[in-house]
């Protein structure tokens, strides 16, 4: 499972959403000495999760002033993570766990990139879900989510592999192309996704401004037919879209292509990210570029 919000504000404005969200997915990992064992924070190497790492990490979700990139001195400006002006830290648990909170902040301008967004993400494994239950995972993201002025976000089922996944296609084509379900794409801080929507998902999360152009709640709802589907507002102008009552990985082969997703998908199509693969093409890789094109539109042809 993994959880993702896409938030278009500075550190400073949300280090207390975030460390509240932090909060709850400790509380919700408690008793699993395998959760929590590494982490890294700003430029600090990784490291054993310890009172000193805590020390850290508090600290960063505690900023004691505002401060601007575009104020920075030249020295300061040349060591950003050392001076705090790009705050991230990670939460670890042990290799293939399948538990893990990081959070990294957009850089502070006066003017900030209309492109760029902080991003918070956590995951857990499957058999997390398995044990508690998708009742208690919605409940946990939806906590998670509820102090952060997102402008979109997601959790649902993921293949959490490492980032040289699109070299892994011969491995992965047997599940990706048959189960629908499973999200690939990992986006982050450097794909300055901002308002633009990460796919379709189990739990869909929907801020402004495309909450706004979609008509709000109530022109969302009227969009999307499925019995399966459930529309629920939040505070702050924000909603979540839970399509069924526990995320599904589809299966093709068996008839299961999960009409709400494609239905939602089509929806949110406008604003949903572009295919972010196309320097494969310029790498002689065309061939993979369109099955992974395949993939990104799976909801939608």
């Amino acid at each position: 499972m993994r959880i993702v919000f896409f938030v278009p504000h500075d550190h400073f404005d949300i280090a207390a959403g975030v460390s509240h969200a932090l909060d709850r997915y400790v509380r919700a990992v408690e008793g699993r000495p395998s959760a929590l064992s590494e982490y890294t924070c700003c430029d600090w190497e990784p490291s054993k999760l310890g009172e000193r790492g805590w020390e850290l990490i508090r600290a960063t979700l505690a900023p004691r002033e505002r401060r601007y990139a575009d104020d920075y001195t030249r020295d300061e400006a040349f060591y950003p993570l050392k001076e705090g002006a790009d705050p991230y830290f990670g939460l670890y648990g042990e290799q293939d766990s399948g538990y893990s909170f990081t959070y990294h902040a957009r850089i502070p301008w006066r003017e900030a990139p209309p492109s760029r967004a902080s991003v918070l993400r956590a995951t857990l494994p499957t058999e997390y879900l398995e044990e508690k239950g998708a009742g208690f995972v919605r409940e946990l993201a939806l906590d998670m989510a509820s102090r952060l002025p997102f402008a979109s976000g997601h959790a649902g089922l993921a293949l959490d592999v490492a980032p040289s996944r699109l070299a892994r296609l011969d491995t992965l084509r047997p599940i990706i192309f048959r189960h629908p379900g499973f999200d690939l794409r990992d986006a982050g801080i450097r794909n300055e996704l901002n308002t633009r929507v990460d796919g379709v998902h189990w739990m869909n999360f929907l801020g402004q401004p495309v909450l706004g152009e979609l008509g709000g709640a109530t022109g969302l709802r009227a969009r999307l037919q499925s019995p399966s589907t459930d529309v629920r507002p939040l505070d702050g102008e924000r909603l979540v879209v839970t399509l069924g009552p526990e995320p599904e990985a589809g299966d093709l082969t068996q008839g299961q292509p999960l009409p709400a997703y494609r239905e939602l998908a089509r929806v949110l199509e406008p604003w949903q990210e572009p295919f972010p693969w196309g320097h494969l093409r310029k790498q002689g890789k065309a061939t993979e570029e369109e099955e992974w094109r395949r993939w990104w539109r799976r909801f939608l042809d």
